[in-house]
């Protein structure tokens, strides 16, 4: 089967691209700006890029066409697709119907964590022999590529609710039918397509009704949309997991986030001695171990291998060091995520002096949603930079609060310069975006060792 996939170079569809290519479809991808990383990975596996949505593409006549949700009304190839008649389908329903149909499907949904969670959990099954397929929106570092379709019966999957396609606005994750899923967390996100918190639970009621009565759902239980979400009706397994104190069943983590041990009540059935930082890590540890128990491996099992998980690129990624400085990329980019991330390297800076860079980059930021929770999200930070955009509103006002401990510059240029201008020997310069930031990383360590500053 020949697949012409629109919007190939994103996360997700890229990902689709490389388990289309491993199960021997030809596959051609067109995208606006074909753009690394995923770009080299799709040429490296002989995947051929089209610059542009060119109605001329139609002259390819696949078999089919496979629609991402970055693809609007009005995109000249779909008009022209659709004028021609062509068969098309989103990335999720030909992942279900493709790669997921016969598998035991393991999702990861939430608000934050997915990533690095699905990573945790595909390396577990993969050090316990279950040779799992995965689809991750992100590289693990343990396994040096997104996707891949595994060799074993499971398949872990980051599930999104983000919408599925501009003909299909059920989130993404009511395709994939899983039998095991991860409800991580939960909180307002999106706000370009969802209204409010309650539209978001809706969605995740719509996968709780997917899982089977043979299935388990593996629950924060410190989450209260969650708890909401689960009364609209369960007709699973549920594990809980990240109790603060005793509770019947549930898993809890005793210990600092780097060496814990997890308990389920009352009694000790693991230990995790690894690499990783802050408390949201340990949750993530928690809830991959809740899944992994569902097809038979051991916690303790689980805790060996993450033992030796490196997590994910852009999860506070060291970049470099210049001048006694180093340099810090992470993908956090909601309040909450900026907060933990913060924390996470605190616990492990000690004292040091950490200096916060961000921009407010997704469409529920740019909107304004969460200005109001940048200084909470920021306090642990010693200063903080941010970079205004046109997006509507002040980052300078919203930051106020913060006083002199906050910085907005209007260019990425200007931001270096402030950071370097602030920075001294033994920081920690902390980027936090999900999207490239203008080459920041690279122009602070190239700024911080210029021979004049």
């Amino acid at each position: 089967m020949h697949l012409h996939i629109l919007g190939i170079c994103g996360t997700f569809m890229g990902g689709l691209a490389a388990l289309a290519r491993e199960a021997g479809h030809r596959v051609t991808g067109c995208d606006a700006g074909v753009y690394p990383p995923m770009s080299d990975q799709l040429r490296a596996l002989g995947i051929e890029l089209i610059e542009g949505y060119g109605a001329d593409q139609l002259a390819l006549k696949p078999d089919l066409f496979v629609i991402g949700n970055v693809v609007t009304r009005g995109n000249p190839l779909m008009e022209a697709l659709m004028d021609a008649g062509a068969p098309y389908t989103s990335g999720p329903q030909w992942l279900a119907e493709h790669v997921l149909q016969g598998r035991h499907v393991l999702a990861v949904a939430g608000t934050h964590g997915k990533t690095s969670t699905t990573s945790m959990l595909a390396w577990i099954l993969e050090q316990a022999g279950l040779q799992p397929g995965f689809l991750v929106g992100g590289v693990p570092l343990n396994f040096g590529v997104s996707a891949r379709l595994g060799q074993g019966r499971c398949f872990v999957i980051e599930a999104d609710e983000y919408d599925t396609a501009f003909f299909d606005k059920r989130s993404k994750f009511v395709h994939y039918r899983p039998r095991t899923a991860i409800l991580n967390n939960l909180e307002f996100d999106h706000a370009d397509i969802f209204p409010d918190l309650a539209a978001i639970e809706t969605q995740f009621h719509h996968l709780v009704r997917t899982v089977p009565h043979s299935g388990r759902l593996v629950v924060n239980l410190r989450e209260a949309a969650l708890e909401r979400v689960l009364a609209r009706g369960c007709w699973s397994e549920v594990q809980r997991f990240g109790a603060r104190k005793e509770q019947p069943g549930a898993l809890r983590a005793r210990g600092e986030p780097h060496a814990f041990d997890v308990l389920r009540g009352s009694l000790k059935i693991a230990r995790v001695e690894w690499q990783q930082l802050g408390e949201h890590n340990q949750l993530n540890a928690l809830a991959a171990i809740g899944a992994a128990e569902h097809v038979g491996v051991p916690p303790e099992t689980s805790a060996a291998a993450l033992a030796g998980f490196t997590n994910v690129r852009r999860r506070l990624e060291l970049r470099g060091e210049a001048a006694g400085v180093k340099v810090y990329d992470d993908f956090a980019h909601h309040p909450t995520a900026m907060r933990t991330t913060i924390n996470g390297l605190r616990r492990k800076v000690g004292l040091a002096r950490i200096l916060a860079v961000f921009e407010p980059r997704t469409n529920t930021m740019k909107r304004g949603e969460m200005k109001a929770q940048l200084p909470w999200a920021l306090e642990e930070a010693d200063l903080a930079f941010c970079l205004q955009g046109d997006y509507g509103w002040s980052a300078a006002e919203a930051l106020a609060p913060m006083g002199a401990q906050a910085v907005v510059a209007d260019s990425v240029d200007k931001l270096v310069a402030a950071i370097v201008q602030a920075a001294e020997p033994g920081d920690q310069v902390l980027v936090m975006s999900n999207g490239g930031f203008g080459g920041i990383h690279e122009k602070l360590l190239a700024a911080l060792a210029a021979p004049s500053r």
